[in-house]
C-alpha cells in the first residue's frame, strides 16, 4: 500500500484557498472634513507573524524605501489534525467518472487544518477596519469550495471555522521603536484527503442476480426464485425518434396524437423531452392512450413537433456512470433443481455433479 505514488494536491489547493478569501480587503483613511484622502489594498503573504517582527525590528526606520509598509496580513498552515466525527467507513468506495474512464474511489478521510491570520498595523482603527470586513463572514463558519481531485472533478465545500480572536500590543521601548499591533484570527478548514485513485476496468454493474432456496442446507439447496435487476435508461441515448407529436399537448391529457403509432406497442414507455409516459393503448393509426409522469418523471407541457422516442434495451445498454436509471425488474420460479455456474454463467447439472464427487471422495 505505502510507496505507491499520488499527489492530489489537496492541502497545497486548501491552503491557497483560505489565503484567497482575504486577498482582497481594503482600508480608506479620511481626513477631519470627512473626505477620503486614501484607499489601500492590504498586502498579504504566506508565513510566520515573526518573520515580519522581525523585519520591523531590524529596519526602523520610517523613510527607507526597503522597510515593510503597514498595514499587513499574514498567515501560515499551523496543524494538521484527524476528525473522527466526520469518519466513513475505511472500506467504502464510490464510482467516479473523468469523462472517459470509470474510476473507484474510496471515501476521502476528514482532516482538519489549523490555520493563523495575523493582522499587523500601526493604527487600530485600520484593524478595525480589516476585523469588520472578515468576521461577519464567519457564524462561525464560511464554506469554500475546493476542487480536491481534479482527475474525478471531485469538487467539495469545506467549511473553515473561526475559532478565536487575540489581540496584541508589541510597542515597548522609547520613541525610535516602531509600534505593531496585532490582531490573531485562527481558524479551522474541515477539508478531505484522498488516497490514490484507481481505474475500474470491470465499468458499471449492468446485471444483479439472485437466487433464492427455500433450505438452510447449502451443498444441497437448489434454485427456486430468482429475481433479475438489470439498469433502465431514463432517457434516450440512441435517438431513434419513433414518432412526432402532431399537436401541442398540456399536463392533464392522456390521449396524445402523433404522426405514426406503428412501431409502438402496449406497455412501452417513450419519452418526450424529459418526461417518460407508457403507452396503455393504441387507439388509432395516430392515437395513443398514455400513463403521464411515469417513471416519477414530472408532467409536462410538450409542443407540436416534439419527437417522440421509445426506450429499449438498446437505451438501457448506453447508459454511463453518473447517470441517473431506474430498474428493469423480473422474477422466475424454477423447479428443474439446477444450479447458478458463476464460471459458465449458465444453470447446469455440474455443480450437483461436483458436489456429489466431493461427498462421495470424503
Amino acid at each position: 500500500m505505502l510507496g505507491t505514488y499520488y499527489y492530489h494536491e489537496i492541502l497545497r489547493k486548501t491552503v491557497i484557498s483560505f489565503g484567497t478569501l482575504f486577498n482582497d480587503i481594503h482600508i480608506r483613511h479620511k481626513d477631519q472634513s470627512g473626505k477620503e484622502i486614501s484607499d489601500m489594498k492590504v498586502a498579504l503573504a504566506y508565513g510566520p507573524m515573526q518573520k515580519f517582527l522581525a523585519r520591523i525590528e531590524q529596519q526602523p526606520e520610517l523613510n527607507r524605501a526597503t522597510q515593510i509598509t503597514l498595514p499587513r496580513m499574514s498567515f501560515e498552515m499551523t496543524n494538521i489534525a484527524y476528525d473522527s466525527t466526520r469518519k466513513a467507513g475505511i472500506t467504502q468506495t464510490f464510482k467516479a467518472s473523468d469523462g472517459t474512464n470509470l474510476r473507484k474511489v474510496f471515501m476521502p478521510v476528514p482532516y482538519n487544518i489549523g490555520f493563523e491570520l495575523n493582522i499587523l498595523v500601526k493604527l487600530n482603527d485600520d484593524a478595525l477596519q480589516i476585523v469588520e470586513q472578515i468576521l461577519p463572514y464567519f457564524q462561525p463558519a464560511f464554506n469554500m469550495t475546493v476542487d480536491l481531485v481534479s482527475v474525478i472533478g471531485e469538487k467539495r465545500d469545506i467549511s473553515v471555522v473561526l475559532d478565536n480572536i487575540s489581540f496584541q500590543d508589541d510597542y515597548e521601548g522609547d520613541f525610535a521603536t516602531r509600534r505593531a499591533l496585532i490582531y490573531t484570527l485562527n481558524f479551522t478548514a474541515k477539508t478531505y484527503l484522498f488516497g490514490p485513485v484507481a481505474d475500474t476496468p470491470e465499468g458499471i454493474i449492468k446485471k444483479v442476480q439472485l437466487d433464492y432456496h427455500t433450505t438452510m442446507d447449502r451443498e444441497n439447496a437448489r434454485r427456486e426464485l430468482r429475481y433479475v435487476a438489470t439498469p433502465q435508461a431514463r432517457k434516450d441515448y440512441d435517438g431513434d425518434n419513433t414518432a412526432t407529436l402532431t399537436f401541442n399537448i398540456n399536463t392533464s391529457q392522456v390521449r396524445i396524437n402523433v404522426n405514426d403509432t406503428s412501431a409502438l406497442a402496449v406497455g412501452d414507455r417513450i419519452v418526450i423531452d424529459s418526461e417518460i409516459m407508457q403507452i396503455k393503448e393504441k387507439v388509432d393509426a395516430t392515437t395513443l392512450a398514455v400513463k403521464r409522469g411515469f417513471s416519477r418523471t414530472i408532467k409536462a407541457e410538450h409542443l407540436e413537433n416534439a419527437k417522440v422516442n421509445k426506450l429499449t434495451t438498446a437505451d438501457d445498454n448506453l447508459i454511463q456512470a453518473g447517470d441517473d436509471f431506474g430498474f428493469n425488474e423480473s422474477s422466475s420460479i424454477f423447479t428443474d433443481s439446477l444450479q447458478f455456474n458463476p464460471a459458465t454463467r449458465t444453470d447446469s447439472w455440474w455443480t450437483q455433479i461436483l458436489e456429489v464427487l466431493k461427498n462421495h471422495l470424503t
